[in-house]
């Protein structure tokens, strides 16, 4: 397996592009992404009780586990607005299945954008034609761009690796700075293929893919109305087809994890107003549930977070918020320690050296490991630091 270029279009038969339309005052707001052939699609959207329209239709359309295209919007989340919502929703997929040629039932939506407001569907329909002429094959960036809202870098990720003597592809992008949290996190995500998949191959090693990646990452503890991640399979590589249990699955799998992780990575260390990639591992657990509570527990305490953007050596806090978890934690039994320098053994400070804490801390990324002792689980949750432009940035 090796990184390629491309992004999203690096796989065989996947054209994309990013255009403006006026959602926003200036700069890209639309974007397309386009597979060629029969392509099996999967999704996994947000679990906040109030959805943007283009989930709820995207949900739809994906009942037969196909599609052909994803429209995108930002600037505009489509939610809390009613029938209206759903309706600007279907018609942008039905003009944009009539340009492509292709069922509207293959048409997916995204959006990601302030809530409470109706798409601007004449601004939004003047430029659908243009949209579907200006794909192309090296349109990844500008489709990258187009998907932003207050992210401060497009996000790009591409692999490929090799599967029964073919040349395969994994490619990706996608947007979140802010509303982070899961599952899922407040953010937009869509992965290409061009791997010969089966649809239950498909369906595993991107729901084991989404739970390992985007489901552990944190940067504010809120869930949005819009969070979704998009994989589409058109299988144009030609190898032999995938399927669950076989070498070229696993094969597939570590590929399709590798994207995820980079793609879940860059949207913590572009957290709004962030400094520092923060990675919480928490072992000795006595359920994998048990560590995930207390990683995430610790990764949305704002205590824990302004000290270790202030690169104040603050265990104490750490300590706290694992024993704040609501599962079990014996103090007797606790060390933590901040990248490799224990500053808690068995419920008290070790005499630790303050100096080199500090070090650990000034680096742009900290690891922070508990050890609960208490069995053999463990969970790894990725958060960023709360600093002073979180808040502008937010109000």
């Amino acid at each position: 397996m090796k990184e390629i270029s491309g992004g999203i279009t690096a796989p065989a038969g996947v054209s994309a592009c990013g255009i403006h339309c006026g959602i926003k005052r200036r700069g890209k707001d639309l974007a397309l992404i386009y597979s060629e052939g029969e392509t099996l699609a999967s999704a996994v959207f947000t679990t906040n009780k109030i959805q943007s329209a283009s989930v709820k239709l995207s949900r739809e359309h994906l009942q037969d586990a196909k599609a052909r295209a994803i429209i995108v919007n930002s600037g505009n989340a489509n939610a809390c607005t009613g029938a209206r919502g759903y309706k600007d929703a279907k018609l942008i997929t039905a003009l944009v299945a009539r340009e492509l040629g292709v069922s509207k039932e293959d048409i997916l939506i995204a959006s990601t954008g302030i809530i409470g407001q109706f798409l601007p569907v004449a601004k939004i329909r003047s430029r659908i034609r243009y949209l579907v002429k200006s794909l192309n094959c090296k349109g990844n960036t500008s489709a990258a761009q187009a998907i932003m809202t207050t992210d401060t870098f497009h996000k790009e990720a591409a692999v490929s690796f090799e599967v029964s003597g073919k040349s395969v592809s994994i490619g990706a992008m996608g947007k979140g700075a802010g509303m982070i949290c899961p599952s899922m996190a407040t953010m937009l995500c869509f992965i290409t293929t061009d791997a010969s998949i089966s649809k239950s191959a498909l369906e595993k090693a991107f729901r084991d893919s989404v739970d390992k990646s985007f489901h552990r990452i944190t940067v504010d503890g809120d869930r949005s109305t819009n969070d979704s991640v998009f994989i589409l399979a058109n299988g144009i590589a030609g190898n032999r087809k995938i399927h669950s249990g076989s070498e070229s699955f696993n094969e597939f799998q570590k590929a399709l994890n590798y994207v995820t992780h980079k793609m879940a990575k860059m949207i913590v260390k572009d957290g709004e107003g962030a400094k520092k990639f923060i990675e919480i591992k928490v072992a000795g657990a006595q359920s994998q549930e048990d560590a995930k509570k207390i990683g995430f527990n610790i990764a949305n305490s704002s205590l824990v977070k302004i000290a270790l953007g202030g690169e104040n050596p603050n265990w104490g806090r750490i300590a706290s918020a694992a024993g704040s978890a609501g599962v079990n934690v014996m103090e007797r039994k606790l060390s933590i320690f901040m990248g490799d320098v224990r500053v808690m053994k068995n419920g008290c400070a070790t005499d630790y050296d303050e100096r080199k804490v500090k070090e650990v801390l000034a680096d742009g990324e900290i690891k922070v490991s508990i050890y609960l002792n208490l069995g053999k689980k463990d969970y790894t949750v990725w958060t960023s630091d709360l600093t002073e432009e979180y808040v502008r940035t937010n109000t």
